[in-house]
């Protein structure tokens, strides 16, 4: 029943918009009555929560097996930077949604949501701040400001990625990947 509530709401956030979407609509999509969404969340938003919060929790394991993998720390970053972009494309929909309403969230709701994103970023800068310590990346940009350009374009995937694109999503993946591990490389000098 979560699931069908979810798929409806997500349905219906993605068509009509998280503020346009009543909950008669979504208990009326997933036929169940608001008892028993009342049930499983409390609130509308928390489903808008869910919608994210589940597809971060996907990303958080992949990226927990990768980081713990083992293995030189530039091939765990560029598995974990296209793994970011594979998954984010594969839940496009889930992501835009909530991007685009993040800020209806009530303030606990929002914090509870960044904190989980944040853990997310933190675990994806320690690769990145490995490799500078053991001088695999360059220093020369803190590894937050690197995390932040990042994230900032895998988010921005939903305004122009496109399913009939020439690129399958493990080509972008592989090419965000590579525009990374090639920023943070040491320059060599000249010859």
């Amino acid at each position: 029943m979560p699931r069908r509530l979810l798929t409806a709401a997500t349905r219906l956030f993605a068509e009509k918009g998280f503020d346009r979407t009543s909950v008669k609509e979504i208990v009326d999509a997933a036929a169940v009555t608001k008892g028993a969404m009342y049930h499983y969340f409390a609130a509308k938003d928390d489903l808008l929560a869910e919608v994210y919060a589940r597809v971060l929790r996907m990303q958080m394991c992949r990226l927990e097996e990768i980081a713990a993998s083992g293995g030189p720390v530039d091939d765990r970053l560029g598995r974990a930077a296209a793994d970011v972009v594979v998954s984010t494309i594969a839940n496009l929909d889930d992501a835009t949604i909530f991007f685009r309403s993040m800020h209806q969230l009530s303030a606990a709701k929002q914090r509870e949501v960044r904190a989980e994103r944040r853990r997310y970023h933190e675990l994806f800068r320690s690769l990145i701040s490995e490799g500078q310590s053991e001088g695999v990346f360059a220093d020369r940009v803190p590894a937050d400001l690197v995390v932040d350009f990042y994230f900032g374009s895998v988010h921005h995937l939903s305004t122009w990625y496109r399913a009939e694109g020439a690129l399958t999503p493990a080509e972008i993946g592989a090419h965000y990947a590579r525009l990374l591990l090639d920023a943070l490389r040491p320059a060599t000098a000249p010859a």
